[in-house]
């Protein structure tokens, strides 16, 4: 079990459940526009966000933002310490660094010591792109193990001044990159980690890439809070670390959609079904599984287990419930139908 930490009431590490986290694509400076987003989030299933914190300008509107934020912020700082002080004096739940581009160590303390006297965690954040010049020299280029030797000079700089309340993220733009190196410092250190893929590219390979990259740590019992990088609305990664940690049985709340490829037999609009069920349920947290199947073939009969689901037939489908058949209706019914049964349920 990893250490743990708290930002801002929820807890990162040492057994609570995997959190999910995004950031801001809005102006830090547009406060109306940065809480608009930050409260989609939020009733998405979003626990903690991050803003760019840019310079001082920025820093004054986070601020603003964290008075009326409902959701725990990270201040995103790079190159001048000062503005990591500013955000941790203005209402910052964390304050996410790295430590070799803020300067030299005594600015590093003293934002330490300002996070210990504000009682903020730092994540330390390492990226392949942006690797210290001696490890790029030393391996080639940003390997895991390199990524982990950064992640612990950087560890050794906070804890040389007292510092332990931290999380680690070591992200690279190439899968098995960033798998290897959460492994191997997991092997090494009980520091809760942040996972996820960076610089995913279109949001189908982001997807690909997020899912297979999360997921292999997760499954692995590695990973402490996630973010799904997308190059979308970042509401949809959200969307995408819920699918995610449901998939890896990390994640109860919320409905679990099954549905056939369909085939030759199938005589309904399946695909357009399905994504209309997907959409009308998205923000539903009730813990069930929900079948469409284009056929009886698949449904009920392979889909039995699921709590309730359609199985289509030429023009019309039944609605059944573990198995049994409940209602058989005309197409453009099945869907009000199997909607207004989940709400009774």
């Amino acid at each position: 079990m990893t250490r743990q930490i708290i930002v801002g009431g929820v807890p990162i590490g040492g057994g609570a459940p995997v959190a999910i986290q995004s950031m801001l694509n809005t102006r830090t400076t547009d406060v109306a526009a940065s809480l608009e987003q930050i409260r989609k989030l939020h009733t998405a299933g979003c626990q903690i966000v991050r803003l760019a914190v840019q310079n001082m300008e920025a820093a004054r509107g986070f601020a603003e933002i964290a008075k009326e934020s409902p959701l725990p912020l990270v201040a995103d700082i790079h190159f001048d310490y000062k503005l990591a002080i500013a955000a941790a004096e203005g209402g910052a739940s964390k304050i996410r660094i790295n430590p070799g581009n803020i300067g030299g160590e005594d600015r590093v303390k003293a934002v330490v010591e300002v996070c210990k006297d504000k009682k903020i965690p730092i994540r330390i954040g390492v990226n392949g792109g942006s690797l210290e010049k001696e490890l790029l020299e030393k391996y080639g280029h940003p390997t895991a193990e390199a990524l982990v030797e950064s992640a612990f000079g950087h560890l050794e700089l906070l804890e040389k001044y007292g510092f332990y309340d931290t999380c680690l993220s070591m992200k690279s733009s190439t899968v098995p990159t960033m798998v290897a190196a959460c492994r191997l410092f997991r092997e090494k250190c009980d520091y809760p980690l942040h996972i996820g893929v960076t610089e995913t590219g279109p949001v189908k390979q982001g997807l690909i890439k997020s899912a297979m990259g999360i997921g292999a740590l997760l499954l692995d019992g590695i990973g402490d809070t996630i973010r799904v990088s997308l190059t979308d609305d970042p509401v949809e990664e959200v969307y995408a670390a819920k699918d995610i940690l449901k998939a890896a049985g990390l994640r109860k709340e919320g409905v679990n959609i099954i549905s056939c490829p369909t085939c030759g037999r199938t005589r309904i609009d399946l695909i357009g079904l399905v994504n209309q069920v997907d959409e009308a349920l998205k923000n539903c947290e009730k813990p069930i599984t929900v079948a469409v199947m284009g056929c009886v073939v698949n449904g009920p009969g392979e889909a039995r287990e699921a709590d309730i689901g359609i199985a289509g037939g030429d023009g019309w489908g039944m609605i059944f419930e573990k198995g049994v058949q409940v209602e058989k209706l005309p197409y453009e019914e099945l869907l009000p139908a199997l909607l207004n049964r989940i709400e009774r349920m």
